[in-house]
């Protein structure tokens, strides 16, 4: 995957690049390059005129953006000699210089650092940056190789070749030998007093000593010159010119091996030349990206949306080049004004509006603004952050046109109204849609009666043609024009109305006030002056003047009051969301409650359970023992048990469940505790819960600490401690828990079921069995009939679960089969 190039496109603009400062914006990306690749392909920077290309552009640049905020910069690096050694490398039998086959390495392991940081980023994904990394090759064993054979200074190590290894060493032998011969000259008693110098120089690649003029012939030997004074000869003693032989012949055979190795070397990446033009070109195109990253940090650019609907909406937009972060980059730092930083504006034109009309006090803004909205679509259409807030969005215009300030060229010996007229004929002429038309001071230059009227043709030319046009203007018709056409917005700089100082702030519906007199007045003009020329003011000017100002006036209050209803509004929301989270916490603590109370009650339910099941199994002991008791009196012929006897354990077996019932009906203490915090007191008319039937009714009556609440069309009067008032919507009423022990009135060996729902027949079996708990019977004839089998099936399943029973099965055939079932019942 490669980055979209940006060579030049099919855009319209006429020296729009220049006019914007394009250029220059394209100079700071440029200096955010880490390698001369990079640097070259952003010289190309231009805007693209695709809406898709565009998309992919910005996406591509704020995946940069997000990988060095996770990530760290990207670990690109690369020599300034790389173009040359690149250009060297291309020429076929020649071998690259240690320095640039070292420089070309550091490169190519940088992009291996690039590739393998994006690889296994787990911040990711990052799919653009991993595509590009993918077409990289791989040069570890070629940049292994330099590095064994060149050190660090730049030199070939001995061990390059075994040949450059033998031809050093035998240079070395013969160097010593020969500096070992030469000293003996420099110490020796005869020959040292014929000495210039104590010192070996060289001359023509050979070792000679310095010898007076005036023994020329102390010494034996061949004269390789004379110094500049003719005061000393350079002689080579006959005893060392076999070694200075020997040693220039070994110095040749180093250079050739020292060549062959280097080629060799070089060869390596030349055999790869296509493999290295895909890592070049991943190099460039992870440069680019990385560039335009650094940019929009530097600038605090956001990704722009891209405007289907040709919605141009520039919010709190700032212009690059008045940042100080931008011009230091540039080298055109001012002094005093470092420090200073562009005020937002927002410029934006929604449809149907196509054109916008500026206007305000001189020295306002608007200028700046214009240049402002112009510059930034160029910027976002060549895939670069713009220095906006988020929710920013830009159309994709195929042709973009300013005319701003005086730049008609005298060679040309153009006015500055012909200049003006001359630009917008060209405009006219390249115009392509969709456009942008940037025009200051749109008329001027001319009478301005005719000038205004020109500049409302102007604007309504352009905008019938589709384009996108903004003006600006102190021409009060056009301002008139622009506040009563539909499609046609009117924006104005503010000021201050005491000092008539600038805002830079830009209201929307306001044709704003020019400000001349008073402007000239805060620079130092002179009062008799600005006197004079409000005298001369005629009358209609001053009544529209004084009507500008009093729009003004209520475009302020308005924007105060609006202001005003802003923040009663942001109050609303914030009680209302206090609100909410008070209902939200309310309900919560209510379901809570309900939770409690629920498993409260099955608690209880269980140790209810417990209890029954204790007395049960003590009631049978007894009811054994006065089994075993009557059986002994039988044997020994006394006088039998009183129904006295079992009538007392009946009774006791009663007591002891009627107990249970009572503590049943009682409200659990910590339930009730749960129930009372922040709940409202009881009130007649009040939804409560009653918490000892666990049902809900309404308060009829209160009397003292009781109260009468009506339930299912029943008025039962209870405590009030046992109510709680309901929050909630009633929700559906579940029947309460009963325990009651029935006096049996009919035989309980058996229960008829026949006819019964499922539901039905459960609970008249359960109850079925506690009255059967009263007795001393030991098995159960459940009745339930064939049918289609689903009563069977569900009572079996109730029996197998119930703590009374051992075990159970369908009757014999003679006494109703599968009809009947049997459950024996444990002691």
């Amino acid at each position: 995957m490669a980055v979209a190039r940006h060579s030049p496109s099919s855009m319209h603009t006429t020296g729009t690049f220049t006019t914007l400062e394009f250029d220059r914006i394209v100079e700071a990306v440029v200096s955010c390059a880490l390698t001369p690749l990079g640097a070259e392909a952003l010289q190309r920077l231009r805007p693209l005129t695709d809406p898709r290309a565009v998309r992919t552009a910005l996406a591509h640049t704020t995946e940069a953006a997000r990988f060095a905020a996770a990530n760290g910069a990207i670990p690109l690096e690369a020599p300034q000699n790389l173009p040359k050694t690149l250009d060297a490398l291309a020429i076929e039998a020649q071998p690259l210089e240690p320095a640039q086959l070292v420089s070309l390495v550091t490169f190519l392991w940088s992009v291996e650092r690039v590739c393998r940081a994006v690889t296994t980023a787990t911040s990711g994904p990052y799919p653009a940056l991993s595509a590009i990394v993918g077409g990289s090759a791989n040069w570890n064993r070629e940049c292994a190789e330099v590095r064994k054979k060149i050190d660090a200074s730049g030199d070939l190590t001995d061990d390059a070749s075994p040949e450059l290894k033998t031809i050093r060493g035998r240079l070395r032998k013969q160097r010593n030998r020969l500096r070992g011969n030469l000293e003996a000259y420099l110490r020796g008693r005869e020959t040292s007093r014929y000495l210039q110098e104590q010192v070996v120089s060289e001359r023509n690649g050979r070792f000679v000593l310095v010898v007076r003029s005036e023994h020329r012939t102390a010494i034996p030997g061949i004269v390789h010159g004379t110094s500049s004074s003719g005061a000393s000869l350079f002689l080579e003693p006959l005893s060392t010119v076999d070694i200075n032989n020997e040693i220039v012949a070994l110095d040749e055979q180093e250079r050739d091996e020292v060549r062959r190795v280097l080629l060799a070397l070089s060869t390596m990446f030349r055999r790869r030349a296509s493999d290295l033009r895909r890592t070049l070109t991943v190099a460039t195109d992870v440069d680019v990206l990385q560039a335009r990253a650094s940019f929009a940090e530097i600038v605090g650019g956001v990704e722009p949306a891209i405007a289907d609907d040709h919605t141009l909406e520039l919010l709190e937009a700032r212009h690059p080049l008045l940042m100080a972060a931008v011009t230091s980059r540039l080298g055109s730092a001012t002094g005093t004004d470092d420090h200073i930083e562009p005020v937002p504006v927002d410029v934006v034109m929604t449809p149907p509006t196509r054109a916008l009309v500026i206007t305000g006090p001189n020295t306002g803004g608007k200028t700046v603004a214009l240049k402002t909205a112009g510059l930034l679509s160029l910027m976002a259409q060549s895939g670069l952050h713009i220095p906006a807030a988020a929710g920013s969005r830009v159309p994709v215009f195929r042709s973009v046109f300013a005319d701003i300030g005086d730049e008609q060229s005298i060679a040309a010996n153009l006015s500055t109204f012909s200049g003006h007229v001359t630009n917008i004929v060209e405009m006219d002429r390249r115009l392509s849609i969709p456009g942008l038309i940037l025009l200051d001071e749109v008329g001027a230059g001319t009478d301005p009666v005719e000038g205004g009227a020109l500049g409302r043709a102007v604007v309504e030319h352009f905008r019938h043609r589709g384009a996108h046009v903004i003006v600006t203007t102190h021409d009060d018709a056009l301002k008139s024009y622009a506040a009563t056409t539909e499609g046609v917005g009117c924006a104005a700089f503010g000021f201050d109305p005491e000092t008539f100082a600038p805002t830079y702030r830009l209201a929307y519906g306001s044709a704003g006030r020019s400000l001349a007199l008073e402007i000239a007045g805060r620079l130092g003009l002179a009062p008799d002056i600005i006197g004079a020329a409000g005298a001369l003011r005629s009358a209609r000017e001053s009544q529209l003047a004084d009507h500008l100002a009093q729009l003004d006036d209520d475009r302020r209050r308005l924007d105060e009051l609006t202001h005003d209803l802003d923040r009663r509004q942001d109050e609303l929301a914030q009680q209302m969301t206090r609100l909410k989270a008070r209902e939200a916490d309310i309900d919560r603590r209510e379901r809570s409650s309900r939770a409690h109370r629920h498993d409260s009650v099955d608690g209880r339910v269980r140790n209810a359970r417990d209890e029954i099941d204790q007395i049960v199994v003590s009631l049978r002991e007894r009811a054994a023992a006065l089994e075993r008791v009557a059986a002994n009196k039988a044997a020994r012929r006394e006088t039998p048990l009183s129904t006295g006897d079992s009538g007392e354990l009946r009774s006791s077996a009663q007591a002891a469940l009627d107990n249970v019932a009572r503590r049943f009906r009682t409200p659990d203490p910590a339930a009730a505790a749960t129930d009372r915090t922040d709940r409202p007191p009881v009130s007649l008319g009040a939804r409560v819960l009653v918490a000892t039937l666990g049902v809900e009714g309404e308060v009829r009556s209160i009397h003292g600490s009781e109260a009468e609440v009506e339930v299912r069309g029943k008025r039962l009067r209870v405590p009030i401690r046992s109510l709680a008032v309901s929050v909630t919507r009633p929700a559906k009423v579940q029947s309460r828990v009963k325990v009651q022990v029935n006096d049996p009135g009919g035989p309980l060996e058996e229960i008829n079921l026949i006819g019964c729902r499922v539901d039905d027949a459960l609970v008249r079996a359960g109850k079925h069995l506690d009255q059967v708990l009263m007795g001393d019977l030991r098995v159960v004839r459940f009745i339930h009939g064939h049918g289609t089998g689903q009563l069977r099936r569900a009572i079996a399943e109730f029996l197998s679960a119930h703590p009374l029973v051992r075990r159970f099965a369908p009757a014999a055939p003679e006494d109703g089969g599968n009809g009947v079932t049997l459950a024996e019942l444990k002691d």
